[in-house]
């Protein structure tokens, strides 16, 4: 069974980030647009976690917070654009178990909803994402970060094993350059496609005969298509 995880945003492209980047490491993502249907929606299911952002209309993220302090334990991590010290303070006060401000890192959100978790709800923090995947002779340890053929340990940069590690836990599934670049290296950076194209050019070198894997989708990007 996956974490469960509201997200409550009134952006959508930041409630795309969210959603296609964790679940990739297994959670189930709910969507709301503002605090008066996060409210309803937490008021009909049960949540393992709720990523809240400040500013949203009809209720905004701290009217929200106290609401569901009222009747719910349930971990809140606050994600707001808003960084001063007495915006943390409060959030704390109000029983937020973590905050981070935008723009943030779609990996640190994840590593960072996992420690959550991993304080509030310990039995569940083996079940979040499965360790080793493996592809015939290829094994990609997602905590160990290593990647075998057979006996031999590819040497990856760190940038190289995101990459692989990203589109192996997505098998079939193609992603555009840009979609890439959000995932991998967080939607506040600044660079261009070329970049994606680099660093799978690499990582066909390092997979030598399952290069082919690594398969170009003409006029979208890239995919994981492991063969039989």
């Amino acid at each position: 069974m996956n974490y469960k995880v509201l997200v409550v945003d009134d952006e959508p492209g930041i409630r795309d980030v969210i959603k296609e980047y964790m679940g990739v490491s297994g959670f189930e993502i709910t969507e709301s647009e503002d605090g008066i249907s996060a409210l309803n929606k937490l008021y009909k299911s049960e949540y393992d976690l709720v990523i809240l952002d400040v500013m949203m209309p009809k209720m905004d993220g701290w009217s929200l917070c106290r609401e569901i302090r009222k009747s719910s334990k349930v971990p809140v991590i606050m994600l707001t654009a808003r960084g001063e010290e007495y915006d943390k303070l409060l959030g704390f006060e109000l029983g937020v178990d973590d905050y981070i401000v935008k723009p943030f890192s779609p990996k640190e959100l994840v590593a960072r909803a996992k420690a959550v978790l991993n304080r509030t709800r310990p039995e569940k923090d083996e079940e979040i994402i499965k360790t080793v995947i493996a592809y015939g002779k290829l094994n990609v340890d997602l905590d160990g970060r290593n990647v075998t053929l057979g006996d031999h340990k590819l040497q990856l940069t760190p940038k190289e094993f995101d990459v692989l590690s990203f589109l192996v836990q997505n098998p079939n599934k193609a992603f555009s350059r840009e979609q890439l670049l959000t995932s991998v290296w967080g939607f506040d950076f600044y660079g261009d496609d070329r970049t994606v194209d680099t660093h799978i050019k690499m990582i066909r070198e390092h997979l030598g005969e399952y290069r082919t894997w690594i398969v170009t989708v003409w006029g979208i990007g890239y995919k994981f298509e492991p063969q039989k």
